[in-house]
């Protein structure tokens, strides 16, 4: 499991809109397979998404965890990769995870206000 933590100069709503556009538009096997209003709205409040894509390296797909949420004035991304290892015992994925999870930064790698 890998996780990462940023914040950026966007709205709620344009953060979960470019999310949707960097993982599933513009990828052939990303999509959206969750999305949760925890509190409030996509104006105000905090969003959990949960995406997958199918990794080669690691023959199956995985998912991403994002929650989005705008409480403390700013919007923060905090984003977790799991579920692509192989095997009950070896939790060994070819950096599949990692690659993944990264991916949300990479998105919004102009937009970055804060780590």
């Amino acid at each position: 499991m890998n996780a990462d933590n940023f914040k950026v100069n966007l709205s709620l709503r344009d953060t979960i809109s470019k999310l949707d556009s960097g993982i599933v538009r513009e990828s052939v096997t990303g999509e959206r397979i969750d999305y949760h209003v925890i509190t409030g709205n996509e104006d105000n409040g905090a969003i959990l998404l949960v995406y997958e894509k199918y990794f080669s390296r690691v023959g199956n797909r995985i998912t991403l965890t994002i929650v989005v949420d705008n409480l403390d004035g700013y919007t923060k991304v905090h984003s977790i990769g799991g579920g692509a290892s192989q095997g009950m015992f070896l939790k060994f994925d070819w950096g599949a995870s990692a690659s993944f999870t990264s991916l949300p930064r990479s998105i919004f790698r102009n937009d970055i206000i804060d780590n």
